[in-house]
């Protein structure tokens, strides 16, 4: 293709993914409509996207693992592989019955991470399906939430921080056991006599650049009179009034980690960025 239109993918897990690994515990559903991941004392299991992609929006509908989840990690992330990759990752970390999940948010270029941000989610993400969404474009990347921001990292290469736009990236998924850190700091593990634990992923839908490693080109084309007349929203991706507002109203009351804030941990200094904290 050599127009700025994106490849537009919606919905059969056949078509877009493979799963990884697991030896079975990984399963594709309902001809392709449905994918589950299951976790037991000997594996989690996980999938990918067959195509690599280079800028684009990613939605997924997820349920979590209900009751104790306490010591499981379930994931939908990008990233790239080889040294100094990027990844921009949702994980959404298990808890003890009753208690809220925490959606786990960060952001890795070149290899460096330390960009988290977690919140708590405004519904039990247990009893049904929600959409989990990231657009990743060169400007931004926003994380939302049944298409409710929660999350901004802004390009600020100008200041000298890493921003992940090369190489292209896969769609990564994944269940597995982290109960060394992932439950009230690994203070809570795994119960496994509640096992298999077992997330189901729905309506995995891609509207974003394909890249291909053979040729080095994505599917969207570098004419600048293609990229002004024929831009997909999520390209030039920013937030309205209304959606800065939905922002400040997840932050204020439902994230419970900010690394901008976190001055123990970052004694010698907040990363640049975090002066800069505008949609």
């Amino acid at each position: 293709m050599g127009s700025l239109v994106a490849a537009l993918a919606a919905g059969n897990f056949n078509d877009l993914t493979e799963i990884t690994w697991g030896d079975g515990r990984g399963k594709i559903l309902e001809k392709g409509k449905g994918l589950s991941l299951s976790l037991d004392n000997y594996s989690g299991s996980g999938f990918q996207s067959k195509r690599e992609y280079l800028f684009g929006r990613f939605d997924m509908q997820l349920k979590l693992i209900p009751g104790n989840s306490a010591g499981t990690v379930t994931t939908f992330f990008l990233s790239s592989q080889g040294a100094g990759h990027d990844e921009i990752d949702f994980e959404f970390l298990g808890n003890v019955t009753g208690e809220p999940y925490t959606v786990h948010t960060n952001v890795y270029s070149q290899g460096k991470g330390n960009k988290e941000q977690q919140f708590h989610l405004w519904f039990d993400p247990t009893t049904a399906f929600h959409t989990y969404t990231i657009i990743w474009n060169s400007n931004r990347i926003v994380f939302l939430v049944d298409n409710i921001p929660i999350r901004v990292f802004n390009n600020h290469e100008a200041l000298g921080v890493a921003f992940p736009k090369n190489p292209a990236m896969r769609v990564y998924a994944s269940l597995w056991n982290a109960d060394d850190w992932a439950t009230q700091g690994g203070r809570v593990k795994a119960d496994w006599s509640m096992a298999p634990f077992t997330a189901s992923y729905r309506k995995f839908n891609t509207n974003a650049c394909v890249w291909s490693a053979a040729s080095s080109t994505s599917s969207c084309g570098v004419s600048k009179t293609d990229s002004v007349n024929n831009a997909q929203t999520w390209q030039t991706q920013e937030l309205n009034a209304n959606e800065r507002n939905r922002l400040r109203w997840v932050q204020q009351k439902y994230m419970i980690y900010n690394y901008c804030t976190d001055a123990k941990r970052f004694s010698q200094g907040f990363s640049p960025e975090c002066k800069h904290s505008r949609f």
